[in-house]
């Protein structure tokens, strides 16, 4: 769990339910992009040379291509913190639904950049519940060359955290929170709703 104040802040107005549409929206994108500057604090650069208003001096650049890939449909709103931060990653996508009677993921797209070895690859999605998406989505990720994935959400279900873990032992879980449970329904408690319908009004 990424406990940082601005994050847990951000976290509690998207849990409210008077929090309108637009507003949902807007705090998602900025505690994805927050959240995004918290995990990839280990990731490897490279030395450059740059020439500033006065003098040439040294700095660094990512090593390595970022691919982003968002679990349609929420996880697409997703993009836009961490393009904030890392304007230069390529963008897959994963079409996934959740079969209401099976839980079940349900595969309906799926387009993702060539050379996904030589990447860092985020999956986003804002929720974790039975798992079931993510690890179906990094499955088609590794199954297309991907090494080094991360899975980055804002709230999570212990199910769901456990499913990952069973499924894809090298593949880090980033979330805002780590809910008590899922309902009968699949729904996580407290969570936030369904993140779908609250960004889309559906």
């Amino acid at each position: 769990m990424v406990n940082h104040p601005l994050i847990q802040a951000k976290l509690t107005k998207l849990r409210d339910k008077r929090t309108d549409r637009l507003q949902f929206r807007q705090i998602l994108e900025e505690l994805t992009a927050l959240m995004v500057y918290e995990i990839t604090r280990d990731f490897p650069v490279r030395p450059v040379e740059v020439e500033t208003p006065f003098e040439r001096t040294q700095g660094v650049e990512l090593a390595r291509p970022v691919v982003l890939v968002p679990i349609l449909r929420a996880g697409i709103v997703m993009l836009d913190g961490v393009l904030s931060l890392i304007p230069s990653a390529r963008i897959g996508h994963i079409g996934l639904y959740r079969d209401p009677a099976t839980l079940k993921p349900v595969e309906y797209f799926v387009k993702l950049p060539p050379n996904l070895s030589e990447a860092l690859v985020i999956v986003v999605d804002p929720m974790l519940a039975t798992g079931g998406s993510a690890v179906h989505a990094v499955k088609l990720v590794k199954e297309r060359g991907g090494k080094d994935i991360r899975f980055l959400c804002l709230v999570a279900a212990p199910e769901g955290v456990r499913a990952m873990a069973h499924a894809h032992p090298d593949v880090p879980v980033y979330a805002a929170a780590l809910d008590r449970e899922l309902d009968a329904h699949g729904y996580i408690r407290p969570g936030l709703g369904d993140a779908g319908d609250r960004l889309f009004g559906t």
